[in-house]
């Protein structure tokens, strides 16, 4: 027995709910990481600097991060803003980049580096890329919702739990 349109609309209506929350959590993340340092004063916070020139001080395990960091927000996006072409949510990443790396910058709380830009785009790229191709995959994007929401709140909540314990000092790892 096919399910009803009521009853299809009512999963993605719970589904959508549930990918909202998990981006609120994911964009408060990077934001208590990046903007806010996890809560510790670092040496470097008084100094601003500008990078305009891609790659110039390449450090590849950052760019991994950056790059890792912001598959979600692709991911995301994709399965919220159903009715937007790839280019405005690559476009929406790339903003989103921006804002993060200006406020930094403003607030003397890092750098402003135009090679986090492009990193952070292409994991946005990469998040929107594997959405389509799973929804492919399973043939409904539906079904691909539903399987990223699951990853995503496993994901969400194991780093959620690590992010507590690390500022709790439980882990035998420290970032202060």
């Amino acid at each position: 027995m096919q399910p009803s349109s009521q009853q299809k609309l009512s999963k993605a209506n719970i589904a959508n709910k549930l990918t909202v929350a998990l981006l609120v959590i994911y964009l408060a993340i990077p934001c208590w990481i990046l903007l806010l340092k996890l809560g510790v004063r670092f040496s470097y916070m008084h100094e601003r600097s500008f990078n305009l020139i891609p790659f110039s001080k390449a450090d590849i395990g950052e760019m991994v991060l950056n790059v890792l960091a912001f598959v979600p927000l692709g991911l995301y996006a994709a399965m919220l803003f159903v009715h937007w072409h790839w280019g405005k949510i690559l476009l929406l990443c790339c903003g989103f980049s921006v804002l993060i790396e200006s406020i930094q910058f403003a607030l003397a709380i890092g750098a402003f580096d135009i090679t986090d830009i492009i990193t952070n785009t292409t994991g946005g790229l990469i998040g929107l890329a594997l959405f389509y191709a799973i929804g492919k995959a399973f043939g409904n994007r539906g079904k691909a919702q539903r399987f990223f929401n699951v990853l995503a709140t496993i994901a969400t909540a194991t780093l959620v739990l690590f992010l507590f314990l690390l500022k709790m000092n439980l882990l035998p790892i420290r970032y202060q």
